[in-house]
């Protein structure tokens, strides 16, 4: 049997279910930092208004306005408010707005975005070296997925995050780039997909050695790629579930039990939340499994 998941959280000898914990954390400008009283960033924001969004009460209304207004005129969402440069956690935002099924102008001019950015390794000079050198970083260059922040290399996590965030979309916004591009990041992906089955943070191989998976980078790119014809939905199943095994990292096992559940598995049940371990971003996504 499949021991029921936990459903409190214990903070210095109180219990509080988790989104308790999410609304008692959020920042006074509406927006969350990673753990209580540390400075408002969109990564956790965007979480912690994805595990919010059912309750839809105060917390969610003012962390909703908050995110909106820090889109930028490009139509990006920088890493946090005030700063000026588009940043990843556009595909955050995007997701968090398919969440609540709104499509407007803003979705639309980040759903843009995104579509317009790829990962650096698709220049010219790029492709040059690595034909030249393909032993030091083994990839197809052919195929882009997206970068922390632009002008740099795609890396796994971000490639995922917005492959979730544009399959999204689809069905919701109309632009000839919105296929393409899916096919080509999911390609990416599949094409970096470690020896051991799992995902690196970046790539498979570097200078002739095999790299290691990671359970964050493979549990995002498995949701990612769920659906994808040419990934075995058990093997990737029995996967999921041996990395969860595997891994003492809460944020991990959060992100694979996501992973899990989005493929139709389960998994045992998550750890509580211990005193000194108020991490926003963790409880947020455990949060989203527990829903």
């Amino acid at each position: 049997m499949v021991a029921k998941r936990q459903q409190t959280v214990s903070i210095s000898g109180n219990s509080m279910s988790r989104l308790d914990f999410l609304e008692s954390a959020q920042n006074a400008d509406g927006a969350w930092g990673y753990a209580p009283g540390r400075q408002s960033w969109l990564e956790p924001t965007c979480y912690a208004l994805l595990a919010l969004s059912a309750r839809n009460g105060r917390a969610f209304a003012s962390g909703w306005e908050r995110m909106r207004a820090a889109q930028l005129p490009s139509g990006a969402w920088p890493a946090a408010p005030g700063m000026r440069e588009g940043h990843w956690v556009t595909a955050l935002a995007i997701t968090l707005h398919a969440a609540a099924g709104v499509w407007d102008e803003a979705f639309r001019r980040g759903v843009g975005w995104l579509l317009a950015t790829t990962g650096g390794e698709r220049g010219i000079l790029v492709r040059a070296a690595h034909f030249l050198r393909p032993s030091l970083v083994e990839f197809d260059s052919r195929y882009g997925g997206w970068p922390w922040q632009p002008g740099t290399s795609s890396w796994v996590e971000p490639t995922a995050h917005t492959l979730t965030a544009l399959h999204r979309a689809a069905g919701h916004i109309q632009d000839s780039r919105l296929a393409p591009r899916i096919r080509m990041g999911e390609r990416m992906l599949l094409d970096r997909r470690c020896r051991d089955g799992g995902w690196n943070y970046g790539n498979r191989r570097v200078l002739g050695v095999d790299l290691p998976s990671y359970p964050e980078s493979t549990a995002l790119a498995l949701m990612a790629l769920a659906g994808n014809p040419a990934l075995d939905g058990p093997a990737a199943e029995v996967l999921a579930l041996e990395q969860w095994q595997a891994t003492r990292s809460r944020l991990a096992r959060a992100w694979l039990s996501l992973c899990l559940r989005r493929l139709g598995a389960k998994t045992e049940a998550l750890p509580a939340l211990g005193a000194g371990e108020m991490d926003v971003m963790t409880t947020a996504i455990e949060a989203l499994v527990s829903a």
